[in-house]
């Protein structure tokens, strides 16, 4: 538990004197609570949870001109001063606060999951804008289903933007979880990594955050360096690495983490030649000779070169991501522990990360904010089985699709990603990502899931000497017009490190992944029904293309969710014209 400020007034101190613990099981750490006299009133809404913090709050933002200036006065001692060290106590203490009071409502929540639903379906059918009118003076959930029959994503979003979209759910709610997920997500970094959340311990590398909520008041006196709400990712990247005492990296989500480090390595002398100009003194130019030195090393272990105290890299999961996790942690942040604190899906924080300590991509999916249920999938398929069941019913090992309400127009949509149940906190769910269900290739009907495609290329690419996989794009080739005289087939677009040419017989390992992963992918290649996958290398900017045509679409969510099967040639033409083998 955390050691509490010896500056703060006692009501504010009691809430970390830990006397007991709730919860937990099947392998998970229960979350230590702090009570306070008279107990905490459950916090209703945003709000009201923050009406508490207001001293501190006050505070700190009286303290921080203060510090900035105090800051900027020439010194010879590299120590940080007692105004920005009172500033970092006193907007940890607030938010240690408020993370104790989440923390007490979550757990209480968990205890009794069917109440919550309930709640949290009240809630929702009350707010409905909708003219089914009928449902708002029910919450039986025979009745919530008969009215309101399962959905999916609207095909004219799909057309518009090539990218699987879902009408947002209510800010109101969906920001509950996503404080939720940012204030027990920095409790638990700070308990497991205790000197991560130092003064200017922290830097953000991309203009996105992958913290859900945004809490701009506290940032910079909890460490983090750059300047609040910079969009140029290359000034954000300088202030990164002019700060060799980094303890952690943050990022908006792992593949946009993946473009910092390849770009870094392709502009390396002109980001060393701004360091050394950015300052006549001996610090920076010196700065500038440790970038070439650790570039010239190349990419394993960069980051931990750069930043020698680096522990942790932050970055926000959410669909399409594993790949960049995975490139990343085997090259550029070899050695360092990645943290996610929470999943995002459709635009959103639909799942906590609460335990740092436990295996990567393990999220509680709570049962307060968004009402949540969960589809049940046929074993060995990923058709639908069965009605949707509540977070108390669900069972463990077997796979669901999430499936959310919509406050503002009442929809209950199916997001199309699908989890497995691995274990649970009290009464709800802890859960971990399988795949998307929209990201299927299918030329004859046999329905290639997104994670059967991922592994075989896995292990195709493991069979290139030297080929580390960075991204991955699958179009069906009827989308290009390339089956043309031929079987209908896959054009794979595969971005790689150290391998700079593809053999036929590299290619052709794929195919054979493939029908090793997928019978019925086998049987059709045999009777010559479906041709062999065709795999084209492209540079490395061709992914970062791709994803800023994705970004600018006016209704894409944040983080996007990176597609791996392309639906639209416009978008397969962008990794098409960077082909390079």
């Amino acid at each position: 538990m955390f050691s509490p400020p010896h500056h703060l007034p006692d009501r504010f101190r009691l809430v970390f004197l830990c006397v007991g613990e709730w919860g937990g099981g099947n392998g998970f750490p229960p979350l230590p609570l702090g009570p306070v006299p008279g107990g905490l009133p459950p916090a209703r809404s945003c709000l009201e949870m923050l009406l508490p913090l207001l001293p501190c709050l006050a505070l700190c933002l009286l303290l921080l001109p203060l510090a900035v200036l105090w800051r900027r006065r020439p010194s010879q001692d590299a120590r940080l001063s007692w105004l920005v060290h009172l500033q970092h106590r006193v907007a940890w203490g607030a938010l240690c606060w408020a993370a104790a009071w989440q923390r007490k409502s979550l757990v209480r929540s968990t205890l009794h999951a069917g109440q919550s639903q309930q709640r949290a379906l009240r809630r929702c059918l009350q707010g409905a804008q909708s003219p089914r009118c009928p449902l708002r003076g029910s919450t039986d959930i025979g009745v919530f289903r008969n009215h309101l029959p399962l959905t999916k994503a609207s095909q004219l979003q799909e057309e518009e933007s090539g990218v699987q979209l879902l009408p947002p759910a209510s800010k109101q709610y969906r920001g509950e979880v996503s404080l939720q997920a940012t204030l027990l997500g920095l409790a638990a970094l700070k308990k497991t990594c205790p000197e991560v959340l130092a003064p200017e311990g922290t830097a953000r590398v991309t203009p996105s955050s992958p913290w859900p909520y945004p809490l701009p008041w506290p940032w910079h006196a909890l460490g983090q360096l750059g300047p609040a709400g910079a969009k140029d990712p290359r000034a954000l990247l300088l202030e990164a690495l002019r700060s060799p005492g980094l303890r952690a990296l943050e990022a908006g989500t792992a593949v946009e983490l993946l473009d910092v480090f390849l770009g870094l390595e392709a502009d390396g002398e002109e980001l060393a030649e701004a360091l050394a100009a950015g300052n006549p003194g001996a610090s920076l130019p010196r700065r500038a000779a440790e970038l070439r030195e650790a570039l010239e090393q190349g990419p394993r272990g960069l980051a931990l070169r750069l930043w020698p105290k680096l522990q942790v890299v932050v970055t926000l999961d959410a669909g399409g991501q594993a790949e960049a996790v995975a490139a990343l942690g085997a090259l550029w942040c070899q050695g360092l522990a990645f943290f996610s604190p929470a999943y995002a899906a459709s635009g959103g924080a639909v799942g906590l990360s609460l335990w740092p300590e436990q295996p990567h991509g393990l999220y509680l999916l709570p049962p307060g904010g968004p009402f949540i249920e969960l589809l049940p999938l046929k074993e060995g398929t990923r058709e639908e089985a069965a009605p949707t069941v509540l977070l108390a019913e669900a069972q463990k090992g077997k796979e669901y699709e999430l499936v959310l309400t919509d406050h503002t127009s009442l929809t209950r949509c199916r997001l199309g990603d699908v989890v497995q149940v691995v274990g649970a906190y009290n009464q709800c769910p802890v859960v971990r990502f399988i795949c998307r269900l929209g990201q299927t290739l299918s030329v004859r009907g046999e329905d290639t899931g997104e994670d059967v495609f991922s592994e075989a290329l896995g292990r195709a690419v493991g069979q290139w000497p030297g080929a580390r996989l960075l991204d991955h794009g699958c179009v069906e080739s009827s989308i290009l017009d390339s089956s043309e005289g031929s079987a209908p087939h896959y054009e794979v677009f595969v971005a790689l490190k150290g391998l700079r040419n593809l053999s036929e017989e590299n290619r052709d390992k794929l195919d054979h992944c493939l029908q090793e992963a997928s019978a019925r992918y086998k049987s059709l290649r045999f009777r010559g029904s479906v041709g062999p996958a065709q795999v084209h290398l492209v540079g490395w900017g061709a992914f970062r293309e791709l994803r800023a045509a994705l970004a600018a679409c006016p209704s894409a969510p944040f983080p996007p969710e990176m597609p791996r099967v392309l639906k639209h040639r416009y978008l397969a033409q962008y990794l098409q014209r960077r082909v390079v083998s």
